[in-house]
């Protein structure tokens, strides 16, 4: 338990990094993939085709690639300078967007025709469809694959590893280079991997109550 007690205050910013990273990408990904799901199944063309391209061109680029381009790539725009941590929170929550977008889409197919059909017989704008109408009923056919892709998520943090983001999956050479702390780099690995077993659990739980939760609400 050395490397757990002899090394609090690494554990602790690396855990509250991960979370920052997870809840803060997983909220762009949900409020994008929300908008681009709606694009792709959009009944004006022009809409339809940038939320295809969109999604085939992010979703078959690698993570890494992303993180890449935004921590790299980024700053040679010229903009205004952000911390990698933002930029990893950004590359992330756009690349998972692509995820939800299409998991929405799918949800979204499970609705009856005919209740697109009647919200707009009543005069309803496409807008109101989607959010009155269509997106509530999809979410709740798409609670358990909407739950993977943000464990996905969750586990996707681990790339922020790579680009001087100190998350979890950075203790173990944080832990390494310093010799006056405790714990050998698979004694840290071994405890990262407990942390995101007990996170995945605990998503795994918050599945199970949203869908018995809904079940119950139809």
């Amino acid at each position: 338990m050395d490397v757990i007690f002899g090394n609090l205050d690494l554990w602790g910013k690396a855990i509250g990094n991960t979370l920052l990273v997870f809840f803060i990408g997983g909220i762009i990904a949900l409020v994008l993939g929300i908008i681009v799901g709606a694009m792709r199944v959009s009944p004006i063309p022009i809409a339809r085709g940038v939320g295809t391209l969109y999604v085939n061109i992010v979703r078959n680029t690698p993570l890494t690639l992303v993180f890449f381009f935004f921590v790299f790539g980024y700053p040679q725009l010229g903009l205004p300078d952000l911390s990698n941590t933002v930029l990893g929170i950004l590359a992330i929550g756009i690349y998972t967007a692509t995820y939800v977008a299409e998991v929405l889409r799918a949800g979204i197919n499970t609705v009856p025709v005919g209740q697109a059909e009647a919200a707009r017989a009543i005069g309803l704008p496409f807008g109101q469809v989607m959010t009155l109408v269509i997106l509530p009923q999809a979410f709740r056919s798409v609670v358990p694959p909407m739950m993977s892709v943000f464990i996905a998520l969750l586990k996707n943090t681990t790339v922020a590893a790579g680009f001087s983001i100190a998350e979890l999956a950075a203790l173990r050479s944080t832990i390494n280079d310093s010799a006056d702390r405790p714990g050998n780099p698979m004694e840290v690995l071994l405890w990262v991997a407990v942390v995101f077993v007990i996170l995945v659990l605990l998503m795994s739980w918050l599945q199970r109550h949203l869908e018995n939760r809904w079940r119950i609400a139809r």
